[in-house]
């Protein structure tokens, strides 16, 4: 076949996977505004500015959109993410990771927050549905974040930095997975707490002062000693450019 034939078939190709993708990108707002059941077909064509035709062409069912965006989530291609690899399993990078999330979650830019927010609005209706986003989402992040907190994690408790809590005893090896969790789980119900617009708890302080408090709190609760705490919170080293980030 000649050249000129498959310069058209690659631009065809081309301007499908564009369209796919925007029409993904239109998909995630509404289903975090209304849930995968309230939206309807009509809403998501309308939202995309193509034909439901179209839309059924690309995706001839919402589920298979809905699976289009679950096969998407995870933290592939974080800058972040990438460095945190390349960084040593230590007590600052454990403590770098703890403030970078936290300040991630509650005080990020408007760039983090317009990708922030709908990815919790997501996250709360999933947990309303069949938990299905939510539950890809947190596996996505346990793949890719999870195993270098532990390690850093496993690091401090040797340093002498954390004292591991009695009930590490009784859960075994997923301790410290948890540990994660329950940390994510602060930084998160902060930042849902500041979904309308205005934060609905009323916190004492601004911004800065929850990462800080937030971070403390964190670090306290998976057994670290508040000498560790301050001593690599000051530190301009230590975490490298991670630590920055953090900061």
């Amino acid at each position: 076949m000649s050249a000129y034939f498959w310069r058209i078939m690659a631009a065809t190709r081309l301007d499908s996977d564009e369209r796919r993708q925007r029409i993904v990108d239109a998909a995630i707002p509404l289903f975090a505004r209304k849930g995968f059941g309230g939206t309807t077909t009509r809403e998501l064509a309308e939202a995309a500015g193509i034909s439901e035709a179209l839309l059924f062409r690309h995706f001839p069912s919402k589920e298979l959109l809905y699976r289009e965006i679950l096969q998407q989530v995870g933290c592939q291609g974080d800058p972040v993410l990438e460095q945190l690899a390349t960084l040593p399993a230590t007590t600052a990078t454990l403590v770098g990771m703890v403030r970078f999330m936290v300040r991630r979650f509650v005080a990020g830019s408007d760039a983090d927050r317009a990708d922030l927010d709908p990815r919790l609005r997501l996250i709360l209706h999933s947990c309303l549905e069949d938990g299905d986003y939510a539950h890809e989402l947190f596996n996505a992040v346990f793949a890719r974040v999870v195993p270098f907190f532990n390690a850093s994690l496993d690091a401090a408790v040797q340093a002498g930095d954390i004292v591991p809590p009695p009930a590490s005893r009784e859960s075994g090896e997923g301790w410290r997975s948890n540990q994660f969790w329950f940390g994510h789980h602060v930084a998160t119900m902060i930042a849902i707490a500041a979904l309308p617009g205005r934060y609905c708890v009323p916190y004492a302080g601004g911004p800065e002062a929850l990462v800080d408090e937030a971070s403390r709190f964190i670090l306290r609760g998976i057994g670290m000693s508040d000498a560790a705490i301050t001593a690599h919170t000051a530190c301009t080293s230590g975490a490298g450019g991670f630590k920055t980030a953090a900061d």
